[in-house]
């Protein structure tokens, strides 16, 4: 039996002991059921706003789990995320020393800012060029 439903039974028994709401108890009890019913409405409510959350969170995980997929280069059975040919580097950032892990493409993009903590992150590769013609 949900609480609304035990607060309605409750009005009921106050309303067929035929309690007088014009002296002192009938006044207490009659606002002591008023603010139960209110409160088992809230409390449905909550319940209500806690499933929907839950239903959000799970979708929330499962978009996670994708991501995560494809940023650690696991295999992704629903896409073609990733290429054989495509391969992967790690860059550390000076400011935050996180690692992140880039592709090719964005190397040579020249620059990209860093996800963790948005200092510009510069790719120079002439210094390498200049190694290996020597």
């Amino acid at each position: 039996m949900a609480i609304s439903e035990k607060v309605a039974y409750l009005k009921g028994l106050a309303e067929g002991l035929a309690l007088d709401a014009e002296t002192k108890e009938g006044k207490i009890i009659s606002a002591i059921i008023d603010i139960l019913e209110d409160v088992a409405y809230d409390i449905e409510d909550l319940e209500e706003n806690a499933l929907d959350l839950a239903e959000e969170i799970d979708a929330i995980s499962d978009d996670l789990a994708l991501i995560e997929d494809i940023v650690y280069d696991e295999e992704c059975e629903d896409c073609d995320c990733f290429d054989d040919e495509d391969e992967m580097y790690t860059v550390v950032c000076p400011s935050c020393e996180e690692e992140i892990v880039v592709d090719e493409d964005i190397l040579d993009l020249g620059e990209i800012e860093c996800p963790n903590c948005g200092e510009k992150l510069e790719f120079d590769f002439e210094d390498d060029e200049e190694e290996d013609e020597e």
